[in-house]
This record gives C-alpha cells, structure tokens and sequence, in this order.
C-alpha cells in the first residue's frame, strides 16, 4: 500500500475546483474558514484510503468527500453549485505530481442541514483508483 498519493490527489482536486470557470464565484477551502465563512463555498473533507496494490505494483483506492456549503433559503443552489463539483472533477482527467489517476467517480451524495438548522450542506463523496506508477 501506499499512502503517498493522498496529498497529489488532494493538491489536485483542491486545483481543479479552485480553477473551474464555472466554479469561479465560489471560494474552495481546505479546511472551513475561520471567523464569519463566506454564504457559499466548497471544501475539500475527509479521506478514507484502501490498499489495492498487486504484484505488479502500488496501488491505492481513495475516497474523499467534498461539501457545498451555504446559508439561508433552500438546498437549489447548492445542488446546482454540486453538480458544477461533480462536472469538474469527473469531467476531465485529473494530473498528480506523483502517480496516476485510473478511474475518479462520483459515489454518493448527501443533502442536509447542519445542527443549528442555519446553514446547509451537500457533501459528496468520490471514489478514486490511484496507481503509483
């Protein structure tokens, strides 16, 4: 196993998200801002990480959750905000600086409000294949 490609992978879905046009308007963080957080953003969440390595090499299945997180009216925007995440991070390969992606899927997604029934959150969960090449 290898746990080497946690943080290319999280280097680059943190690049995708932060470069998508459509994504633009939207603030991605790493962690939840301190202090008073923008109405919307998106953040990068936890990770699980499954050895999937053979005799022919290293190899790493990562599933990790990204959420929209927003205030006030419904859950509309930030559904639509969480398809533009999906599009962009299954839309088109992404680019590690170590190993390679074989396959990123959106697995499950989960529309909720948070404890103080103030903001709501939709976060997504993804699942990656990661090979150490």
């Amino acid at each position: 196993m290898t746990y080497a490609l946690s943080a290319p992978l999280q280097t680059a879905v943190f690049e995708r998200l932060s470069e998508d046009g459509a994504l633009s308007a939207v603030p991605v963080f790493d962690a939840p801002p301190a202090g008073l957080p923008p109405s919307l953003y998106v953040a990068l969440g936890p990770e699980d990480v499954r050895d999937r390595s053979d005799k022919t090499g290293h190899a790493a299945q990562h599933r990790f959750a990204v959420s929209v997180v927003g205030d006030g009216g419904g859950f509309h925007l930030l559904k639509q905000t969480a398809a533009t995440v999906e599009a962009a991070l299954v839309g088109m390969p992404l680019s590690l600086s170590r190993g390679r992606v074989v396959s990123l899927r959106f697995e499950r997604a989960v529309a909720r409000r948070d404890r103080n029934g103030i903001r709501r959150r939709v976060e997504m969960t993804f699942r990656a294949f990661l090979d150490d090449i």
